[in-house]
C-alpha cells in the first residue's frame, strides 16, 4: 500500500470516529478544499470546516452517524476515494445519506494539498432541507444561498474558536 493511500484511510477512518485532531495530521499547511458547498485555502479554513461539522455532528447527531469508505488508492502525487455519510443535519434536523467521491493531491511529504469532493448538491439538498430543496434545490439561488450560509456558519464558527 502506498503511504499517501494509508493517509487517505487515515483521514477516512478518524472523520468515521469524529476525530478532527488526526484528520487535520492527513493536511498539509497550504491545503485547499472544495466541493459543491465550500472552497477553502490553507489547513486553517479546511480544518475549521471540519472541526465545525465534526462538532456538529457530536452535538446533534452523534446517535445517527456513520462514515464508509470504499475505492481507495494512492501514487506519490494523486488519490483517490468513494465515501458515504449517513447523518442529522444539523440545521434542520432532517437525516441525510450522501455518497461522495473525493480525489486528492499530496506535497513531497505525503501530506494532502488538494481535496476536492464530489456530490449531487440537489440529491443532497432534498434530504437535508426538505420541500425547498425538492421544489429549488436544482436551481442557482438555493445552490448560492447554501454556499452563504454555510460560509458564513463556518466564519462563526471560526471566529468562536479563536476567541476560546
Amino acid at each position: 500500500m502506498h503511504p499517501n493511500q494509508q493517509t487517505i484511510e487515515t483521514f477516512y477512518r478518524a472523520f468515521a470516529q469524529l476525530d478532527a485532531d488526526t484528520m487535520a495530521t492527513c493536511y498539509a499547511d497550504n491545503a485547499t478544499f472544495q466541493d459543491e458547498v465550500f472552497t477553502l485555502n490553507g489547513k486553517r479554513e479546511v480544518m475549521g470546516m471540519w472541526r465545525m461539522l465534526v462538532e456538529a455532528t457530536k452535538a446533534k447527531g452523534a446517535d445517527v452517524w456513520s462514515l464508509k469508505f470504499s475505492d481507495v488508492s494512492a501514487d506519490a502525487t494523486t488519490g483517490h476515494a468513494h465515501w458515504d455519510a449517513h447523518y442529522r443535519f444539523s440545521a434542520t434536523g432532517r437525516i441525510v445519506d450522501n455518497s461522495i467521491d473525493a480525489k486528492f493531491e499530496f506535497d513531497p511529504q505525503g501530506k494532502i494539498v488538494k481535496h476536492i469532493d464530489s456530490f449531487d448538491l440537489w440529491k443532497w439538498s432534498r434530504q437535508a432541507l426538505g420541500a425547498p430543496g425538492l421544489l429549488l434545490g436544482w436551481t442557482p439561488v438555493i445552490r448560492s444561498k447554501v454556499k452563504k450560509t454555510a460560509a458564513a456558519n463556518l466564519q462563526k464558527f471560526m471566529a468562536k474558536a479563536s476567541a476560546s
